[in-house]
């Protein structure tokens, strides 16, 4: 154990060049930095990185977080094994039993005692996401039970349900909602996938169910269990490629995209907008406008303003030949592509046009999105105050703050300390101080994990 521990780590030092750090300090901050994304506090800095190099490893339960700091500096997925902190490759299957891998995953979700599990996980930016065509070779046939068949009366079941459960989310947020639809995942949808069933039911049901997962992702992104979300997403994927059904398989690309620019990964934002564009070149209207405005989104956090621009006036053209009906979840309506053009310009630090799109936005939201007020009403004080606009910042947040008690939402959760920390220097005004001491009771535990 001592030799091995004195022998200097070739392969660590190796994957420190290609990072092109200026310094091992600089590698150390962006360890700390990724982990202060799972609410890891880490005081890394130069001489941690001298010890790794000299053969120390470090500890098992923060070396997913240094892996994770190569793989975001490199654009590529890194191994354990490839940095010098395990003495042999994983060669376990890559691509484990579906329905297994489904009721571990959503079994830990509805165990409260367990979810430290799931929030102590980090987000990938580097995560395999599989091209359309490979999906469909990928997926592991499903052992069925001779004793039960289901029909479509159980894929009704399941679309219902989802929709149902959608309503809340939309109303109430993911923390409210999020352990019944885990629920259930495990108990009805799993033994759906392992019953019998003609090939018509069996590619509806998996339609349906990844369906159900995406939804569960997006709720576990809403609570800021963002390596749970992806965790969710992923399954997604490989179900929604097992039905062919491309409409899913491009809305789980397009969910991962919005996840990865929210968390301020431009680049891995634009790589999944483009895989769900790519999946689907025959894409109706409201879908073209649908991925075309998360795509401009994502360029737009990159920089890339005559990218951003084009594909956010793809997005308008295409939304104006869309049908007027959506789906319960992942619809794209005109408030939808108003707030894309407010992220966008906001992005290209346009702010006057960005805050009156975001207003509109507000103005064709439907009256059921009640999450999402409380979130955009936030955002759109917050980048008022940026223009000294006080007063209507205050207004914005008395408003948000109508409806924040009603959500259960990381996120909204996120948006409401932000106002705290943003109208805090502003007490000595009489209207920010009013809303300082309405806002202060309202401050809610966080979720159990």
């Amino acid at each position: 154990m001592t030799a091995r521990m004195r022998t200097p780590n070739g392969r660590l030092a190796a994957l420190i060049v290609q990072c092109r750090w200026s310094s091992n300090g600089e590698f150390a901050r962006a360890v700390n930095r990724t982990g202060a994304e799972a609410g890891i506090k880490l005081r890394y800095d130069e001489s941690a990185v001298s010890h790794w190099l000299s053969g120390t490893r470090p500890m098992a339960k923060y070396q997913a977080v240094v892996l994770e700091a190569l793989t975001r500096r490199l654009g590529r997925p890194v191994t354990a094994f490839e940095a010098g902190f395990a003495d042999q490759p994983d060669v376990q299957a890559a691509s484990p039993d579906t329905v297994a891998g489904l009721i571990d995953l959503g079994s830990t979700d509805m165990d409260p005692s367990r979810r430290g599990v799931l929030s102590a996980g980090l987000y990938s930016v580097a995560l395999t996401v599989p091209g359309w065509k490979d999906v469909l070779g990928r997926f592991e046939r499903i052992r069925t039970d001779p004793h039960t068949r289901i029909g479509m009366a159980e894929v009704d079941a399941v679309i219902q349900m989802t929709e149902r459960i959608s309503e809340l989310d939309d109303r109430f947020g993911g923390r409210t909602a999020r352990p019944m639809a885990a629920a259930f995942m495990v108990n009805n949808i799993a033994p759906y996938l392992k019953a019998d069933a003609s090939a018509e039911v069996r590619r509806a049901m998996l339609s349906a169910a990844a369906d159900h997962l995406y939804l569960t992702g997006y709720m576990a992104v809403d609570e800021r269990l963002d390596m749970l979300g992806q965790s969710y997403y992923a399954k997604a994927l490989e179900l929604a490629g097992a039905a062919s059904d491309h409409l899913t398989f491009c809305t789980v690309l397009r969910g991962m995209s919005v996840q990865a620019v929210e968390l301020g990964h431009g680049a891995a934002a634009s790589r999944y907008a483009d895989a769900a564009s790519a999946a689907s070149p025959e894409a109706g209207p409201r879908m073209r406008a649908f991925l075309a405005g998360q795509q401009a989104h994502a360029l737009a956090q990159t920089g890339d303003a005559s990218g951003a621009l084009a594909m956010l006036h793809e997005a308008e053209t295409a939304m104006e030949k869309a049908e007027s009906k959506a789906r319960a979840h992942g619809s794209y309506d005109p408030s939808s592509l108003a707030y894309h053009v407010a992220q966008v310009t906001y992005e290209l630090g346009d702010r006057g046009t960005a805050i009156r799109a975001l207003e509109q936005s507000e103005k064709l939201r439907p009256a059921v999105y009640r999450r999402a007020r409380v979130r955009h009403r936030s955002m759109l004080a917050e980048w008022k105050l940026r223009e000294g606009r006080l007063e209507e910042a205050v207004a914005d947040w008395h408003r948000a703050l109508d409806d924040y008690p009603h959500v259960q939402s990381g996120r909204a959760d996120d948006r409401y300390r932000a106002m705290l920390a943003a109208i805090g220097p502003h007490r000595r005004n009489a209207h920010a101080g009013e809303l300082y001491e309405r806002a202060r009771p309202l401050a809610k535990p966080g979720p159990t994990r």
